[in-house]
């Protein structure tokens, strides 16, 4: 959805009713209360006019109906991610060791990117990673949303540094709880834990969406596996499973495929398990975050290169 026309402005709220139907939106004002204003005085007019049966004042913590959401979603700096992550910023520079890996050196560290880039190659060249390296692109991206590229990033729920790992993954990664915050150990760590979710993943997204055309099959895998780091891969299996009712989205979808794009399946997969299952509207804005971050790495890039290189 977010690829899709209605946010070719960023600045706008979209409305949705229950069904995930868009109903319309909303361009943003100069101040926050006063979009609130003119949200809420939609919603009021939708009711109204008979487009929803019913509407619901949003305001400070209280979710209003039809539902909002915004086009522009990252909750970070994002131009101060980038400087982190593209070495531009001094903090944001990276060397020394982990494991079998070294990185840089004191008088020439590397940025991030490059750092990424260096570990999924070590990492793939000694047999010990097997993932394709357009993921990439997508690890790059919940980096910045993640952290926005601070080693010392700490979150309410105790995940932590630049890819906001949580302390039983990193145990799961062998990874000293002294290193936990280190940076290369992270990566490696985060690398492992996709190849892992990956491999879980195929199996049952092949059974339901195999039959998509290659290129929109790998794109909403990679959607679905992003919501996989964010909320782990049992949430995502359920979204699959061939007889739960928190299925009956993706049944839906795979039969009606040529109608949707694969970031609509993926956001209506979502969308249609709101409060299930503790996927909320964070769940719908992580991928956003991730898809809008990867985009603004990738244009950051030389034209010849990519993420993936």
């Amino acid at each position: 959805m977010f690829s899709s026309g209605y946010c070719t402005q960023q600045e706008r709220h979209l409305l949705f009713d229950r069904r995930g139907r868009f109903i319309a939106y909303v361009s943003d004002q100069e101040f926050r209360r006063d979009t609130q204003r003119k949200l809420n005085s939609a919603r009021a007019e939708m009711a109204r006019t008979g487009h929803v049966e019913t509407w619901v004042p949003g305001g400070e913590n209280v979710r209003g109906y039809p539902f909002a959401l915004a086009c522009t979603q990252p909750h970070v700096d994002m131009e101060a991610a980038l400087e982190r992550y593209f070495g531009e910023a001094e903090e944001g520079r990276i060397w020394g060791s982990w494991d079998t890996l070294k990185i840089g050196t004191r008088e020439q560290p590397l940025s991030l990117h490059s750092a990424l880039q260096a570990v999924y190659q070590q990492r793939t060249d000694e047999g010990r990673l097997d993932l394709p390296a357009a993921i990439l692109e997508d690890i790059a991206g919940q980096l910045l949303i993640e952290s926005g590229g601070q080693a010392r990033a700490h979150s309410t729920a105790n995940a932590r540094g630049i890819l906001q790992l949580s302390p039983s993954v990193l145990d799961d990664c062998q990874i000293p709880a002294e290193l936990h915050w280190h940076r290369l150990a992270q990566m490696d760590c985060a690398l492992r834990l996709t190849e892992k979710n990956y491999r879980n993943l195929r199996p049952a997204f092949e059974q339901r969406f195999g039959h998509l055309v290659p290129l929109k099959q790998e794109t909403l895998f990679r959607l679905l596996l992003t919501q996989a780091y964010h909320g782990g891969t049992a949430r995502v299996l359920r979204l699959l499973d061939d007889t739960s009712d928190q299925g009956a989205a993706a049944r839906y979808f795979a039969a009606e495929h040529e109608r949707f794009s694969a970031g609509d399946i993926a956001f209506g997969m979502l969308f249609h398990n709101l409060d299930r299952d503790l996927i909320g509207f964070s769940s719908l804005y992580y991928g956003a975050d991730v898809r809008l971050a990867a985009e603004s790495i990738e244009a950051r890039l030389p034209s010849s290169a990519s993420p993936a290189e």
